[in-house]
């Protein structure tokens, strides 16, 4: 399994980069981006890193449209819609910035980050048949993984071998 990093304007469809942005919205990125990066504490568990990022994504683009929550075990998720009823469309995986050891970084994709990512994609495939999914994030705050779920449905859900592995470990 390997993990090609790509810089965010080569991610970014086309049809984004043609997309006008309003001062006004500029200007609500970068304030709550300080009061995120302002309300970071590296002594707390990740449990207050998982409100501090929740609040930040409500604030700046989904408050009143998507539910942003955890979910079973999931550290974040953003629903498709706006009740936890909703589909899971992206699956975040929090950790915090001093757990050198379970984050991911380009030269050391296979971490525990990405391993709890995986179980998290695979109980929403499998045991929730959701095919919803568009991305897959694993961050410290400080640092953005954002995998398309295309990524993850050619090497991890069509992956039998994996499959088969998860349904044995369910047993």
């Amino acid at each position: 399994m390997k993990l090609e990093l790509i810089k965010p304007i080569k991610a970014l469809n086309k049809a984004y980069l043609k997309e006008k942005v309003s001062r006004n919205h500029i200007e609500l990125f970068k304030k709550n981006l300080q009061q995120l990066l302002s309300r970071i504490n590296e002594q707390e568990s990740e449990e207050h890193l998982k409100n501090v990022i929740a609040d930040f994504l409500k604030d700046t683009w989904y408050k009143d449209q998507f539910e942003i929550n955890t979910k079973d075990r999931n550290d974040l998720v953003i629903h498709t819609g706006k009740t936890t009823k909703d589909a899971v469309g992206v699956i975040l995986e929090v950790k915090k910035p001093s757990n050198k050891a379970e984050m991911m970084t380009a030269a050391k994709p296979n971490t525990k980050a990405l391993q709890e990512l995986i179980l998290y994609y695979l109980r929403e495939r499998f045991d929730h048949n959701n095919t919803d999914i568009k991305y897959l994030v694993v961050t410290n705050i400080y640092e953005w993984f954002v995998i398309d779920e295309v990524w993850f449905e050619k090497n991890v859900f069509r992956n039998s071998k994996l499959k088969k592995d998860y349904e044995n470990w369910k047993l």
